[in-house]
């Protein structure tokens, strides 16, 4: 499992119900049923991964973010996590607004855009960057909507949604230690987690 798929299970209590969505390979979900006993379920726009994941037995099916969530009722999961998809969906507002309807708290990691490698890329060779994070050139990347981390806080000051836990790691596996200061966690973050509730 990705490191921000490790931390994004310690944010979730045991034998709760648990909504992944782009759950990929389904490793998340069945790290959840070994390890704490959710009712954990995905959904996943990439048909291969779909089909992996209900090869192990996984309960993953075909849906898109953008569209499917609206079909889900109200309060139906305690946790709606959403790993590395932010940046690509196309209504990332919309799709965080289902979210806090379909579940109390809803889990978001994303790729920061705000890195001091990314911006110094940008500047120095003014082309898009390329890291571990972000390895595709810009014309095969799903990313549509890349943001910061002070563009993620900016938005939830918007919307009234309640911060509860976040943090910014890096790809290697280390808490970045400055993931309390928002500034310096956009400067030197490469990913962020952050757990959130309607205010």
């Amino acid at each position: 499992m990705r490191l921000d798929q490790k931390l994004i299970a310690e944010m979730i209590e045991p034998g709760t119900r648990v909504l992944d969505i782009g759950s990929g390979d389904g490793s998340l979900i069945d790290y959840l049923f070994r390890t704490r006993n959710c009712d954990a379920r995905g959904i996943e726009l990439d048909m291969g991964e779909v089909t992996r994941s209900v090869a192990h037995g996984l309960p993953v099916m075909h849906g898109d973010a953008d569209s499917d969530l609206a079909h889900y009722p109200d309060g139906a999961f305690d946790y709606v996590v959403l790993q590395r998809t932010l940046q690509a969906v196309e209504k990332p507002r919309e799709v965080l607004r289902q979210m806090l309807r379909i579940g109390s708290s809803a889990i978001v990691s994303f790729p920061n855009f705000g890195h001091w490698q990314l911006r110094a890329q940008l500047l120095f060779r003014g082309r898009m960057p390329m890291t571990e994070t972000w390895g595709r050139p810009w014309y095969e990347t799903p990313n549509i909507h890349p943001c910061t981390i002070r563009d993620f806080f900016a938005l939830c000051a918007e919307e009234g949604y309640a911060i509860r836990q976040w943090l910014a790691i890096d790809e290697k596996g280390d808490r970045a230690p400055w993931r309390r200061s928002m500034q310096l966690a956009n400067l030197f973050g490469e990913q962020a987690l952050f757990l959130l509730t309607k205010a």
